[in-house]
């Protein structure tokens, strides 16, 4: 079987995409609206079609590559129910969830693939959620796969459960069979940024790896409406304290011989990561390359989805539209 052809709409950093790029999936066209999103995928993949739009406003008529493809893929922002959150992007995380599941009404791929809160897969708040997309994509004669996948069960060093939806016209649907897991031990955070935290020679990076004896916690990239980068609410900086860890900014660059990181001015003993260190936490390739300054770098890859997790949901998806 050869190449597949796939959409990926709110692609981001390109997490997504990558990994499917893995499992044999080539995108006809990406799109986002965020124009530092946009650069990355292009500075990374130069030969990708990438379209800086909003997904509400994409008239699918204009890009008629777009139609009959094997694969539409959406990453999409995170969701929260209209009983739990207070947030005005709510509706709009909505209106992008519900304009995926109408493009594929125009568009028509083989397979619809969704990457969201885990909640969205079985929580009593979601149902109305979910019975809006399993209605759209039956009148499609599409099955659906809902499925809770952590992103540490795939090598990620890092604890990141994600909901996915993969929708199948019927013809493929009994044939597709949910990931498992491809790693029988976790990788911790000490195994995975040892080597960076060595790079300057700093002698305590293998007592500090041996300490952080576990996955990450969450990544999150946190609203452009809020803040810096940070790695999380109190709780989560506590996780990463325990592990030796300053969670409440990151650096730019990783220990010196003595320990010390330059850009550091806190006092406190704990280290602080790099953009780079956070891009390992999600499996990203040393290769692949972020646009935009430290905030918005952190930004993109704290939303994004883990590539592994990609190539797992895109080789289950693949073998399934075998013919």
């Amino acid at each position: 079987m050869g190449r597949l052809a796939s959409v990926d709409v709110c692609s981001g950093a390109g997490g997504l995409a990558l990994g499917l790029e893995r499992a044999g999936f080539d995108p006809v066209l990406l799109l986002d609206n965020k124009p530092v999103a946009c650069e990355t995928l292009r500075r990374n993949r130069p030969s990708w079609n990438v379209l800086q739009m909003d997904l509400l406003d994409f008239d699918p008529i204009a890009h008629r590559e777009a139609y009959e493809v094997d694969l539409l893929s959406a990453g999409l922002p995170r969701v929260k129910s209209s009983a739990t959150a207070k947030r005005v992007e709510t509706g709009l995380e909505l209106s992008l969830l519900k304009a995926t599941v109408l493009l594929a009404h125009a568009i028509r791929p083989k397979a619809l693939l969704i990457e969201n809160v885990p909640e969205l897969v079985g929580a009593p708040e979601f149902a109305e959620v979910r019975d809006y997309i399993q209605s759209e994509l039956s009148q499609l004669q599409y099955g659906f796969h809902w499925c809770i996948l952590n992103a540490a069960d795939f090598g990620v060093p890092q604890d990141r459960k994600q909901g996915v939806l993969v929708a199948l016209e019927d013809r493929f649907f009994d044939r597709f069979e949910a990931p498992a897991p491809t790693v029988a031990h976790h990788v911790t955070v000490g195994q995975a940024l040892l080597p960076s935290m060595s790079a300057r020679g700093w002698t305590g990076a293998e007592e500090w790896a041996a300490q952080a004896n576990r996955v990450a916690p969450t990544l999150v990239g946190g609203s452009d409406n809020r803040g810096g980068a940070d790695l999380g609410l109190t709780g989560t900086k506590k996780a990463w304290a325990q592990m030796g860890i300053n969670g409440a900014a990151l650096s730019d660059e990783v220990p010196g011989p003595d320990g010390t990181q330059e850009s550091d001015t806190s006092g406190s003993p704990l280290k602080k990561l790099t953009v780079e260190q956070t891009a390992m936490l999600q499996s990203f390739p040393g290769d692949w390359t972020f646009a935009g300054k430290k905030t918005a770098q952190y930004r993109q890859i704290g939303h994004a989805s883990p590539p592994p997790v990609g190539e797992v949901l895109g080789r289950a998806i693949a073998e399934a539209l075998k013919i």
